[in-house]
């Protein structure tokens, strides 16, 4: 698989919407545009298999979307795709503007102070409305990262690392 054929995961469908074979779908991102230039949609069932369908529309919906998929016109008929993770091609994408990463990107960097103490791994990202929260997770304690350019110092994806600037106190939370 080529950097252009990489799977970024963009969401995962969390359940239908009505009678018509639509999909809730909980973004990773929040970011519908991607998901509604793509044109093929991957899913990645509980099984770990990839099935590629294609879009048939997408809306923004109380804080995520509704997905409908090509061939699917009954709820009965899309009831085993909920669990499922979108993924798109990385080709798919669009270039993240300077300072910003693709989770994907991020997940599985080590994570260090500006001081040079050593964290952790970022094993986890999760959106609370204001900024990302970065979960790094180290040899004895996870610590709660606020992805706010305050607290990030440098992203480094080529090099695998982060550097941050911990705020006073936020080690020892």
């Amino acid at each position: 698989m080529t950097d252009q054929d990489e799977l970024v995961p963009v969401g995962k469908i969390i359940g239908t919407h009505g009678i018509k074979g639509f999909l809730k779908v909980h973004s990773y991102s929040g970011n519908i545009q991607s998901l509604q230039s793509a044109q093929t949609v991957l899913l990645k069932g509980k099984d770990g298999k990839l099935t590629e369908y294609v879009i048939k529309s997408v809306a923004a919906h109380a804080g995520g979307f509704i997905l409908s998929l090509d061939g699917f016109t009954d709820i009965n008929q899309v009831q085993f795709l909920n669990g499922s993770e979108l993924c798109l091609k990385r080709s798919q994408l669009p270039e993240p503007d300077e300072d910003e990463y693709y989770w994907s990107d991020l997940i599985g960097l080590a994570v260090q102070t500006d001081q040079g103490a050593e964290l952790g791994i970022l094993v986890d990202i999760f959106a609370t409305g204001s900024s990302d929260i970065y979960v790094v997770r180290g040899d004895s304690k996870e610590y709660l990262i606020p992805a706010i350019a305050d607290v990030i110092a440098q992203v480094d994806i080529p090099g695998g690392k982060m550097i941050i600037t911990p705020l006073d106190g936020l080690l020892d939370l």
